[in-house]
């Protein structure tokens, strides 16, 4: 490999105007331009001296930009490739991306945002060293009790875990779906008093309606049939520890009334039987659905939900804490690695780019499960845009709106994700810049999750 004093940025474009503009516009940066105006003179140039960063025009005569892309993306797997071109297409530009180009600009070409781009990526060059050196090493560091992550939201949920575990009889923990919320139900075991004792888990969701009060109750020998012998329930077997009612909002409503006569007297009889037991079990019930609606319905008793939520835990979405992305992906492929004796694997900048634009709403599980994909099928080299799923290659694309009309709950939540990012991913920094409330700030992220994922980002 070519080795440079600094760093090198190559463009590919049949206009030498525009190269000499892009010198120009990045004359007082500490990075080297290497220019072409023949896309097989450049490739050759790439091939030979690997450089990290490509601008590539994607109208030339001498060779198509999307034919130079597919070459550059095999003979440098670690560049990043940005096209460039005056006529857009959402068509192109999602094919682009699925080639394995990190981004998709428009001429003529925004020299701010040019300048930025290329200040960004000195930045995080300058600290790879540190930053993912031990990327390994950084996400055990910001590893608690099994819950990789530093972003503001995560650490004020594991603050409030650390103080009501000593002391907690009921908890809920809301989220959505892969959000992780059994790990943290199995944290908050861990870190209370009760850790040497059993964490018992009852999925509610998967129970058949007529088995429900015999799997958390139990039964008692000829209570029904088929009832050979006597059978502990889940609640009498978690006696001196911990149950986790799973998905609690599934359980049917005559079991409410039951489950709700466990919490107000600690005690349980076993179906078919006359006396009651008494137990000592701290409960904790996760759900994905919105239990104060489901009062509000009657689906769900209030008594039952006041007796639960003494204490309410919210796991955040990954769409929340995007800036533990990097963790995140660094806990799950070292983890994958060990499992399938790969050790080793990374993903190229490219894939690392394209998989913080997608909007996860499978959450951390959907993330866990595709990075278990993708080291399952590699080869034990970078990890690159073409081994990744399809479903994260295709950006969400915007709805029809041919007036181009916006929500202002859109325009304030773009406004708070650009303030966002402007100051480096900090919350706090960014709700004094916005004037409001941290909390606030995490209420309109969280209530619109998704809403900026409708406009297509490249």
């Amino acid at each position: 490999m070519h080795a440079l004093s600094r760093p090198e940025l190559i463009v590919i474009d049949d206009d030498p105007a525009v190269i000499d503009l892009i010198r120009l516009a990045t004359a007082v940066r500490k990075i080297e331009i290497a220019g072409f105006t023949s896309p097989n003179v450049g490739l050759e140039y790439i091939a030979e001296h690997q450089p990290e960063l490509v601008l590539l025009d994607v109208n030339m005569p001498e060779l198509n930009g999307m034919e130079a892309l597919e070459r550059i993306t095999a003979v440098a797997p670690g560049a990043e490739v940005i096209l460039i071109t005056a006529d857009y297409s959402t068509e192109t530009a999602i094919r682009a991306i699925k080639l394995g180009a990190s981004d998709y600009w428009i001429k003529p070409l925004n020299l701010d945002r040019l300048r930025d781009w290329v200040d960004t990526w000195l930045s995080d060059r300058h600290g790879t060293q540190k930053r993912l050196a031990p990327d390994a090493v950084l996400a055990r560091a910001y590893d608690s009790c099994g819950i990789v992550g530093r972003s503001p939201s995560l650490l004020d949920m594991f603050t409030k875990m650390r103080r009501i575990a000593p002391h907690f009889q009921t908890v809920i923990i809301c989220g959505d779906t892969g959000t992780g919320k059994e790990l943290v139900a199995n944290t908050l075991h861990q870190l209370s008093p009760r850790a040497d004792q059993p964490l018992v888990i009852c999925n509610c969701a998967a129970l058949v309606d007529t088995l429900v009060e015999s799997e958390l109750f139990g039964y008692v020998k000829g209570a029904f049939t088929g009832a050979g012998d006597d059978r502990v329930g889940l609640i009498e077997a978690a006696d001196k520890g911990t149950l986790l009612l799973d998905e609690v909002g599934e359980v049917p409503p005559v079991t409410q009334a039951k489950l709700l006569r466990v919490l107000q007297n600690r005690e349980v009889r076993r179906v078919g039987e006359a006396r009651s037991r008494n137990i000592d079990v701290h409960f904790i019930a996760t759900t994905n659905r919105n239990l104060r609606k489901m009062v509000e319905t009657g689906s769900f008793r209030e008594d039952l939900y006041y007796r639960l939520a003494m204490v309410e835990l919210r796991v955040p979405s990954l769409a929340e804490r995007r800036d533990d992305l990097p963790l995140l992906l660094r806990h799950f492929l070292d983890k994958s690695s060990r499992e399938y004796g790969k050790p080793g694997l990374c993903f190229t900048r490219r894939a690392e780019l394209l998989l913080s634009r997608y909007s996860w709403p499978g959450n951390i599980r959907e993330l866990q499960l595709m990075i278990e994909g993708c080291v399952m099928v590699s080869e034990d080299k970078p990890i690159d845009v073409g081994d990744l799923p399809a479903w994260v290659l295709q950006p969400d694309l915007p709805q029809k709106n041919p007036e181009n009309l916006v929500p202002i709950d859109e325009i304030t939540l773009r406004h708070a994700r650009y303030v966002l990012s402007k100051v480096g991913g900090n919350h706090s920094r960014a709700a004094e810049v916005l004037g409001i409330a941290r909390t606030t700030l995490y209420r309109l992220l969280r209530e619109h999750p998704l809403a900026e994922e409708r406009a297509v980002r490249f």
